[in-house]
């Protein structure tokens, strides 16, 4: 859809992504959603509430998907 917006989980990313990196990616969504980089002073209020849902619900997102082996990955294994 907007190839400047980024995947923000593991394994794309390897650290956890930042609460700048989630607002980004929402700034760069409603841009492209509402076709307007800069909002009119008379959308500016309403466009700001879109980044902030957007990036409330991505913030949802990464924090309740299960990336399987990540926890494998991050964690060495012990010795028996």
């Amino acid at each position: 859809m907007c190839r400047s917006i980024k995947t923000l989980r593991p394994p794309a990313l390897p650290e956890q992504a930042t609460e700048a990196d989630i607002r980004a990616a929402a700034l760069q969504y409603v841009r492209k959603v509402s076709g307007f980089r800069a909002p009119a002073a008379h959308n500016q209020e309403v466009f700001d509430r879109a980044v902030e849902a957007v990036a409330q619900a991505t913030a949802e997102l990464l924090d309740g998907l299960e990336i399987r082996g990540a926890a494998a990955q991050r964690t060495p294994p012990t010795a028996a």
